[in-house]
């Protein structure tokens, strides 16, 4: 009360009232009448009669534990905000993680280090029985956040105790242990530095070179914390049910090194995996590996930040006359409640709605959209509401001719070019603001998840707060709105067209479930814009139909939050996600073996396959990582070589390299595998369509029966 009196809320002010109190109370019972006051003394005296010191004890804590609860005896208590928004398991294991959070956070000032071990468990056994307790103790620390409270609460499963109750609750998944590698730069980087990794393999290191497939997965931690020994539920899960080497990289932490140098550890290391064909963590190097990259939260953003930069190496004529070549795309994406979009915003725009709301995503999506509706009724439950399908049924107003056109809302993307960044994608810049003059809004007023899922039990607006401020670092001063390695929620469709394959899981009650589904809609988006560009140029027959499971993938797994895969051995159900994630690589490995015969038989059909390979010279420079740069350059049409009429088609040497022939097997992916037909052409646009068919006609004409028919 003294802080409250003195206006200054101080936890020193607490304490000189609790030494204050302590003292005078122990004074009068020193040197006080042992009944108590005058008009107390009678009624003491009686008591004392009949009342053992047994009974005064237990009286006097069953009267303090009645009045500590009045409020909840005779419902005055205010309501629980928590109330059925976590399913009993999650938050059963969130009510664990919150006592080991406010346990290490009472004793992380103590020294020497074992007492400060032993201080934590003991504050957490304390916190786990005094749940109300943990509660405000973390919520007022994360009121305040600092590095060190972040390292502290998400480098617990490192701490030797923790760890040592993890291996308990954890079955036995592999035979081999994890084992610490080095991945050297490549010679054309920057930096000198090994990057330091965990290698997950079931097997010695001898069998390494039987395998040509490695997971690439680059684990969470907010950017400033958790090494891959945090996430060795779901890397040892992954390492066991695959049978594949799991690479999963230690890569330097912010503020230490703020952004962009754990992305360009990243790419570092897929450069080396690709120009030495896996030899660099124990593969044969006969044939170019197949990666996956994987990443969850903080890793999820750098996931994609990699593929954006691989799509970015080598495509433009500028980069390929500076000697740098294209990396091979990964063969899909797995990617668990990532972090897409640094700039956290209140509102959503009219353009996330619009994805969300996709007819065709609106089974997925229905959680989500039923929340944000609900933000609305919780607010005034007696207020008649509207429909979630009422904006669909609004039709625009009618506009006069005039000179100034009015843009009105469509569903195709608000950009001036395919190549610049989204911005109305990420709550970046208002789709409305942008407009030339007004436009109808097709979509009610709808909070992001981030600011609808404030109290989350795992991941605050405050952490994320702090989480971006150090991974910039204070010398940098990105631009929110077009970086899109920072935010890969607004990268150009350019980019997203040329996208692996892509499984996304989240919770549908995280607070980062937005970017999750908006960044599945751009991809699907993208994906269906360049599927009927094509259809147009007649390279997709008509009976085709687009399948937007092809290229994305979307879980929403209801009444879950944030990092449900981290604490599987207090959460039951996160086996079930990490062995489907599993499942999920087996399948886009085994697509790409699919493939990979596929392009066998057609290239023993036309011959070598043309294209751009890996170049390991010492004249090729290394990619430049430019936060906003983006790749404009369109697919390059298909070069083929002459057909004559006695010639005869080399068959493709066994393990040659895979080069630029992406184009042809990404477009033949889009069509159902039942519909799959060899095709004798692949063109890039309708010019070389044009062009191709009156050189056929021109050379028919001359007597020159070498340049094969156009159909």
């Amino acid at each position: 009360m003294i802080d409250h009196v003195l206006g200054r809320p101080s936890v020193r002010f607490r304490k000189y009232q609790v030494f204050a109190v302590v003292s005078f109370w122990s004074y009068y019972l020193y040197k006080g009448n042992p009944h108590g006051p005058p008009y107390l003394r009678r009624l003491s005296r009686v008591f004392s009669t009949r009342l053992t010191t047994w009974h005064t004890v237990v009286l006097t804590l069953i009267y303090l534990y009645i009045t500590r609860n009045f409020s909840k005896l005779v419902g005055l208590e205010c309501p629980e905000p928590l109330a059925n928004l976590y399913t009993r398991s999650y938050f059963r294991a969130t009510w664990v993680t919150t006592a080991l959070d406010a346990g290490f956070w009472t004793a992380m000032n103590l020294r020497p280090v074992w007492l400060k071990d032993i201080a934590s468990l003991v504050f957490s056994v304390y916190y786990l029985i005094c749940a109300e307790q943990a509660d405000e103790k973390v919520r007022k620390i994360r009121a305040g956040l600092t590095l060190e409270h972040l390292r502290v609460s998400w480098n617990k499963p490192n701490t030797p105790y923790i760890n040592f109750f993890g291996k308990l609750m954890r079955p036995k998944l592999m035979r081999y242990p994890p084992r610490a590698i080095r991945i050297p730069r490549p010679k054309q980087s920057s930096y000198d530095e090994p990057v330091q990794a965990w290698l997950y393999f079931d097997g010695p290191i001898s069998d390494l070179k039987n395998h040509d497939k490695i997971v690439l997965d680059i684990p969470g931690g907010g950017f400033v914390a958790m090494d891959p020994r945090a996430h060795d539920d779901k890397l040892l899960a992954w390492g066991a049910r695959t049978g594949l080497p799991v690479l999963a990289l230690d890569y330097k932490k912010a503020p230490e090194h703020p952004y962009p140098y754990a992305l360009n550890e990243c790419y570092d290391t897929y450069h080396t995996l690709i120009a030495t064909k896996g030899q660099c963590i124990g593969l044969s190097g006969e044939t170019m590996p197949k990666i996956v990259v994987s990443g969850d939260s903080a890793g999820g953003n750098l996931a994609v930040g990699l593929i954006l930069m691989i799509l970015q190496s080598g495509s433009t004529a500028t980069r390929r006359w500076q000697g740098e070549t294209s990396l091979p795309v990964p063969e899909g994406a797995v990617l668990i409640y990532p972090a897409l979009d640094m700039n956290i915003g209140n509102w959503m725009t009219d353009e996330q709605m619009s994805l969300i709301k996709d007819r065709k995503m609106r089974k997925t999506n229905r959680g989500v959209l039923s929340r944000k509706s609900d933000d609305y009724r919780k607010l005034t439950p007696n207020t008649p509401h509207g429909s979630e399908d009422e904006d669909d049924d609004v039709s625009p107003p009618k506009t006069k001719r005039t000179n100034t056109a009015v843009q009105q809302l469509t569903d195709k993307p608000i950009v001036a070019s395919p190549t610049e960044p989204h911005t109305s994608a990420a709550h970046t810049v208002d789709a409305a603001s942008t407009a030339p003059a007004p436009q109808m809004l097709r979509t009610r007023l709808a909070m992001s998840s981030m600011i609808s899922y404030f109290n989350d039990r795992v991941l605050t607006p405050e952490m994320m707060r702090a989480m971006i401020i150090l991974y910039i670092g204070p010398h940098s001063r990105p631009d929110f709105s077009t970086d899109y390695l920072l935010s890969p929620l607004l990268a150009p469709e350019a980019l997203l067209t040329r996208f692996p394959k892509t499984y996304m899981m989240t919770g549908e009650r995280d607070p980062l479930v937005d970017d999750t589904v908006i960044f599945a809609g751009r991809l699907k988006q993208a994906k269906l814009a360049h599927w009927n560009h094509r259809k147009e140029l007649g390279l997709v027959r008509e009976r085709d139909v687009f399948v937007d499971t092809d290229h994305v993938n979307v879980v929403l797994i209801p009444g879950i939050s944030h990092g449900f895969l981290q604490f599987a051995g207090i959460f039951p159900a996160g086996w079930k996600y990490i062995s489907r994630c599993s499942r999920w690589m087996a399948d886009l490995f085994r697509e790409a073996d699919l493939r990979a015969e596929l392009d066998e038989e057609e290239t023993d059909y036309f011959g070598k396959e043309a294209g751009l390979g890996m170049k390991n010279g010492n004249g090729i420079r290394h990619h430049r990582r430019m936060p906003t740069e983006s790749s404009g350059d369109e697919d390059r049409p298909l070069e083929m070589s002459t057909l004559n009429g006695g010639a005869r088609t080399s068959p493709k040497k066994k393990g040659s390299p895979r080069g630029s022939g992406r184009t042809v097997r990404g477009a033949r992916n889009e069509r159902p595998r039942s519909q799959r037909t060899k095709s004798l052409v692949s063109l890039a646009s309708e010019d070389d369509l044009l062009g191709r068919r009156m050189k056929g006609l021109t050379g028919n004409l001359m007597g020159d029966g070498g340049m094969p028919q156009t159909p």
